[in-house]
């Protein structure tokens, strides 16, 4: 194990995201993918970015990697410090140590995350073969007891991958993300392309196996069901900023920002017989020109002149409970919430 490695896996605290700005070029456009984005996650526990597409929780994950693509992404500012250690400071030789090693992300589609010329068994044997001095033999042999811990026989590991179902596919990709034990997964939207009882499944496995690891892990996702399964904190993401952010408990049962309030009631209920669900009316704004104050000022029902005119900060509405809303007080008491 390298010194940086060593520092990494040593240090405290464990993850923590500052003040991160991330743009992309695109037709001599500049899209402010990422505008101030800080939150911290600590070791063995899961944090759920949710929100619309295109929100920013991809560029998120990809930037904590170090995998957004040269040509038109640029990283403005800000630090993501893991365990003391600023990985947007070490060399690319040093990142691909880390990468799938310490940090290990699985891709929302399994059907293009996989090589489909090469055996589901190599895929999951030359990560092991990469980062760790062991035998190629070694290597296979724990390929298949990875293959093993995600529900699939390990005599398998011969196959390719359009021998799999999708559901089979995405096991795959998780014995990949886990085959060097990391410290840290980035699971983006694991679930979207299987189907319900599949989705529970791979929830129920992914849950068994952070435990069993001590794995923290970053959960991307707009499925509020999805994050009540498998989260311990939450941050309701909207146009590059955290717009909200606690604890399950207090997102779920507490929530005061009105963005938040508008995904929860766009959710349908089974008690109640609804024949239209609510929607956010408009659309979440272009990240070419955005709002000067509050993103969500234009589709917010509240909004006045003071949230139009100049950017709004992160207010503790209790403690570990935070809101970007200029308004908090003023709706306690027509939430009930606060």
């Amino acid at each position: 194990m390298t010194e940086t490695e060593k520092n990494i896996r040593t240090e405290t605290p464990f993850l923590q995201v500052e003040d991160l700005y991330v743009e992309y070029e695109s037709n001599k456009e500049i899209i402010h993918a990422v505008n101030g984005m800080s939150f911290t996650l600590e070791k063995g526990h899961t944090l759920g970015l949710v929100g619309e597409t295109g929100a920013g929780k991809t560029t998120v994950a990809k930037s904590i990697l170090r995998i957004l693509p040269d040509y038109s992404a640029t990283i403005r500012s800000g630090r993501i410090l893991m365990q003391g250690q600023n990985l947007l400071e070490l060399s690319e030789k040093e990142m691909q140590k880390i990468r799938g090693n310490v940090i290990s992300m699985i891709f929302q589609d399994p059907m293009t995350a996989l090589n489909p010329v090469l055996t589901v068994g190599k895929q999951i044997a030359e990560t092991i073969e990469l980062h760790e001095e062991v035998s190629e033999k070694e290597a296979e042999k724990r390929a298949k007891q990875m293959l093993e811990m995600v529900g699939i026989p390990g005599e398998r590991y011969y196959e390719y991958p359009h021998q799999f179902s999708g559901g089979m596919k995405q096991r795959v990709v998780i014995a990949i993300a886990l085959a060097c034990r990391p410290d840290l997964i980035l699971a983006d939207e694991p679930t979207t392309a299987l189907d319900v009882t599949i989705q529970m499944q791979v929830l129920e496995m992914m849950r068994q196996l952070r435990k069993e690891l001590n794995t923290s892990m970053i959960l991307i996702t707009h499925d509020f069901g999805v994050v009540a399964e498998m989260c311990d904190e939450v941050a309701v993401v909207y146009a590059g900023q955290i717009v909200e952010s606690g604890s399950l408990q207090q997102i779920f049962k507490n929530s005061v920002h009105p963005y938040t309030h508008g995904l929860f009631h766009s959710i349908p209920r089974l008690d109640e017989d609804t024949r239209r669900l609510y929607t956010i009316g408009g659309l979440p704004p272009s990240p070419v020109n955005l709002p000067k104050g509050c993103h969500f000022s234009p589709r917010c029902p509240y909004a006045d002149a003071a949230c139009r005119d100049k950017p709004i900060g992160m207010t503790e509405v209790e403690p570990g409970h935070f809101c970007r809303c200029c308004h908090i007080h003023d709706r306690k008491e027509e939430t009930g919430n606060v």
